[in-house]
């Protein structure tokens, strides 16, 4: 299964973003989504899945859970939308990796991109996508794809969609 993974567009939704996830099966977005018409075109395009975040409104929390634990192709995910990063998480998270156990563990936040080990966590795979939106300090508006396969993260690719207000 082709995953495209998105976060942060705080209402904006570039254009290439539909390019670059067209053979994906599904699109998760890692939450601040600012605004339910970017959720309907993704819901439009491909099966979207994903998590509010702290800039999001009823509408996008009625839709989206504020944590999404999930298991596909034998790959164990949890998603939440403020996550820190390895070995930094936020408060109380890390004893809720713990009791979870990921394989693939994907917040957003930060904008900045980040993926990385966690062995301390059981060789979990931390995933932050940065920010594909126009808000925020981010310089370059960013977004990963990959395949999860037989119990398996594979192929991932870092995509860049130039730089922030362009």
């Amino acid at each position: 299964m082709k995953i495209g993974l998105i976060s942060d567009t705080h209402g904006f939704l570039h254009e290439r973003v539909f390019h670059h996830f067209k053979d994906c099966d599904e699109i998760w977005h890692a939450g601040d989504v600012g605004d339910v018409s970017v959720i309907e075109q993704l819901e439009q395009f491909k099966p979207t899945r994903g998590v509010y975040g702290n800039i999001d409104d009823k509408t996008i929390q009625s839709i989206f859970p504020e944590e999404l634990i999930l298991e596909i192709e034998g790959v164990k995910i949890y998603m939440i939308h403020i996550g820190g990063r390895p070995p930094k998480y936020a408060t109380g998270l890390r004893k809720r990796l713990e009791e979870i156990k990921p394989q693939l563990f994907i917040c957003g936040h930060s904008h900045i991109l980040k993926v990385m080990a966690d062995d301390s966590l059981g060789k979990m795979l931390y995933m932050n996508p940065g920010a594909a939106g126009n808000h925020g300090f981010h310089q370059v508006r960013t977004l990963l794809r990959f395949d999860l396969e037989a119990g398996r993260i594979k192929n991932l690719e870092v995509i860049e969609l130039g730089k922030r207000g362009m």
